[in-house]
């Protein structure tokens, strides 16, 4: 049976008002309206945002324009902005605590992973801070004794940033710190289910020394908001982390004017493992990789592709250990699972359970909702006899379902593997080096773990093949991302290579003119 840790009242809990930053100042939505966010964990009201409108993000647009065509951001030398990104590296460092209870507390998550949230995102501004530095063109000097090429990398320019509701605070600090470090301005549109520590962030980077217009954070809704950041033409590039259907409309949107994408989207990541793995660490992460975050997470180890041979046995020891998994207030250090984002969304996580189960799988743990007395909590989950074609087994069901699925050889764990839509990440567990190599490079996807699951650096890139998106975040071409290369070719000397042969001995037209048609 599943641990529970039962939500306490939140009986000193204030509704927090926030504002929205245009331009440097702080203000309502230009409407006066308000959206207000309920504790999904606790079941009250904890926050209170601006509703902007197409006005706001037009307004929003304006200024990072402005502050991008004629302000000094762009202009600064990297170790100018760089120290900056430092700056506001060690003030995210030093409100930690205060970021990781509103991410907590905005979107279920335990407060103790939000806390280990807020530690990576630090880091993540310090590597944008270095990377500032070493941003750099080529040159080429072997093209001629007359010729030298140089190329640029330039900034894009204003970039929309748009970011979701499970990593608040982490997935914004993907995008934002290495735009800047590039020389960008931005509007930055958080969920509007999960804005305050990102409004947070706005505070912090006007202390750390951001110039007035280089970062805008609106709050509001997709069709209110998003869908002017993604259109309008004074935006250069659009950087949108989300559903895999709303990253398709973002891109429709932003091909009316050529926009730049970068999207990272959803994922339905398999871990595979042969007989010969080291079981005790593989049942460990396969329930770490199904259930962290509650499942809402692109990355969740969602399906498990496992070996005949030892099926039945890893759905025994997943099990038994997902009955040891604490779920509930997602306030109490101890929580391992907290709280799912909305109800709907905790209805549509049961709505996949009980189609596969009608569908033939088995529940062998879980299965159902938690009614812990207030918020929306859902079992961990294992559903085993899945087959490849069921919805369970293709679709992102972002929530803390394992699908477990089977195979006898290498070549069918890998079509099983690449059969879906998706390609984001995947792992394999062998101690044979030759099967996890051949798995590491047969299978689709960006990430491929080796006897391990969901590990990461700030160094290492991150994004997916097909539906799972375009481009990548982190590693060391992160702020290129946010670049235009210009290509200076320049010439040195007299012509060399005349298109029209001059005449022996003969002026040009012109000069015979000014000669009075005397040939010299």
């Amino acid at each position: 049976m599943t641990v529970v840790v039962k939500p306490k009242a939140l009986v000193d809990a204030k509704v927090r008002d926030f504002q929205m930053l245009i331009d440097g100042k702080w203000g309502a939505a230009a409407e006066g309206r308000t959206l207000e966010r309920v504790a999904p964990g606790h079941g009250v009201t904890i926050s209170r945002y601006p509703a902007a409108t197409k006005a706001d993000a037009e307004r929003a647009i304006a200024a990072a324009r402005k502050a991008f065509d004629d302000g000094p951001w762009p202009r600064m030398t990297a170790s100018e902005r760089s120290l900056i990104l430092l700056r506001a590296a060690d003030m995210i460092a030093a409100r930690a605590d205060e970021l990781a209870y509103l991410d907590c507390i905005e979107s279920g998550k335990p407060i103790s992973q939000a806390k280990g949230e807020l530690g990576g995102a630090a880091d993540i501004w310090r590597y944008a801070a270095a990377l500032a530095r070493d941003l750099h063109g080529e040159s080429y000097n072997t093209l001629g004794d007359g010729t030298l090429g140089v190329v640029l990398r330039e900034a894009i320019g204003v970039v929309s940033i748009i970011t979701p509701w499970n990593f608040p605070f982490l997935i914004v600090s993907q995008k934002l710190p290495f735009a800047l470090a590039a020389g960008c301005t931005t509007v930055v549109k958080p969920s509007e289910l999960t804005s305050g520590s990102t409004l947070v962030l706005g505070e912090i980077l006007e202390a750390a020394g951001v110039p007035a217009g280089v970062v805008n954070i609106i709050t509001g809704t997709g069709p209110d908001v998003g869908a002017v950041m993604t259109s309008h033409p004074d935006v250069d590039m659009v950087s949108f982390t989300g559903s895999t259907g709303v990253g398709k409309l973002t891109m429709s949107n932003a091909a009316q004017t050529l926009k730049k994408v970068s999207l990272e989207l959803g994922g339905k990541n398999p871990q595979i493992v042969f007989p010969d793995a080291n079981l005790d660490d593989f049942i460990d992460a396969a329930v770490f990789g199904a259930y962290f975050n509650a499942g809402e997470c692109c990355n969740a180890g969602s399906r498990l592709i496992v070996h005949r041979d030892i099926a039945d046995e890893v759905v025994r020891r997943v099990a038994e250990l997902s009955a040891k998994v604490k779920v509930g207030d997602p306030l109490d250090p101890s929580t391992q699972v907290g709280a799912i984002i909305t109800p709907q969304h905790l209805e549509k996580i049961v709505g996949y359970v009980s189609a596969a189960a009608g569908n033939g799988a088995t529940v062998s743990h879980g299965g159902a909702a938690l009614d812990l007395g207030s918020g929306q909590f859902m079992s961990p989950t294992i559903l085993s006899a899945v087959t490849p074609d069921m919805a369970v087994a293709r679709e992102e069901v972002f929530g803390p379902v394992l699908s477990v699925l089977t195979f006898e050889t290498t070549d069918e764990a890998i079509r099983i593997a690449n059969s879906i839509d998706y390609g984001l990440s995947a792992g394999v567990w062998s101690r044979d080096f030759d099967t996890c190599l051949t798995i590491g490079r047969k299978v689709r996807a960006g990430t491929v773990w080796m006897n391990t699951f969901m590990d990461g650096a700030s160094e290492l890139p991150f994004g997916g093949y097909r539906q799972s998106g375009l481009g990548r975040e982190l590693g060391r071409h992160a702020v290129e991302d946010y670049t235009e290369t210009k290509t200076l070719n320049m010439h040195i000397g007299g012509r060399t290579a005349m298109w029209m042969p001059r005449r022996n001995g003969l002026l040009s037209t012109a000069k015979r003119e000014e000669k009075g048609g005397r040939d010299a």
